[in-house]
């Protein structure tokens, strides 16, 4: 019988190694699988390559695994946000790597990574620093940048619904970069509200099929992640 429902974060995150490259979806606050990370914390692993929209804040999640000194490199499309300050200290003292990469250009590098593609050309970015050591093709009489896509050893999601075969349904803002990672991540790690039996999905509302998904663990909102705010903002 498939059953992908592991019983805590701790035991999700157990197999992460030293060294390992993981991406991590979310936008802001929202579909940040921040238990996972408070548990990677808790796991000890050192020498992280992140692949996120940003750098985190505070010091808790991201912010607090950056703070812990425990990532190498960030590959992120919007680091300096205003409350990463973890990343912006160490980043100063030369204490992490940084690889920008234009936002557009992160999620197709990850699509590209999941769909088996080598690569594609991007107009993105031509002309300036970001291009500089890659290879360059005009087309249409537009300089192109040579991109390849990103791999990872996991991919840490956050979404609404799961079963236990792992078949994902999202919620609002958690529909940014969770669905793609989910494809370019070797091992797939989700968090997820409630977990419902096979079939309480309804097909339509699928929006991660459990094939790509290993494991799911069910967690309790926290307040770190979920702090009141203004009707209609998104969760």
């Amino acid at each position: 019988m498939i059953d992908k429902i592991v019983g805590s974060c701790r035991e999700a995150v157990a197999q992460v190694f030293d060294g390992a490259t993981i991406m991590i979806g979310g936008f802001g606050d929202p579909g940040v699988p921040g238990q996972l990370i408070e548990a990677l914390r808790e796991q000890g692993s050192t020498d992280l390559v992140i692949i996120h929209n940003g750098a985190g804040s505070g010091d808790f999640s991201l912010g607090g695994l950056i703070l812990d000194g425990r990532v190498r490199k960030l590959i992120a499309s919007f680091p300096p946000n205003p409350g990463a300050h973890a990343f912006r200290d160490r980043f100063l003292k030369g204490e992490i790597e940084l690889e920008l990469v234009p936002q557009g250009t992160l999620i197709e590098r990850i699509r590209a990574a999941g769909a088996g593609i080598g690569g594609f050309y991007t107009p993105t970015a031509a002309g300036t620093d970001l291009a500089a050591g890659k290879e360059i093709r005009v087309l249409d009489g537009r300089p192109h940048v040579f991109e390849r896509p990103l791999h990872a050893d996991f991919a840490f999601l956050k979404a609404y619904k799961a079963d236990r075969f792992g078949n994902l349904s999202y919620r609002k803002a958690m529909r940014n970069f969770n669905p793609i990672m989910a494809t370019a991540g070797k091992t797939v790690i989700c968090e997820v509200e409630e977990i419902v039996p096979p079939g309480g999905i309804p097909l339509e509302e699928i929006h991660t099929p459990g094939i790509f998904v290993d494991h799911v663990v069910r967690v309790e909102r926290h307040p770190r992640l979920f702090e009141p705010r203004r009707k209609g903002a998104a969760s």
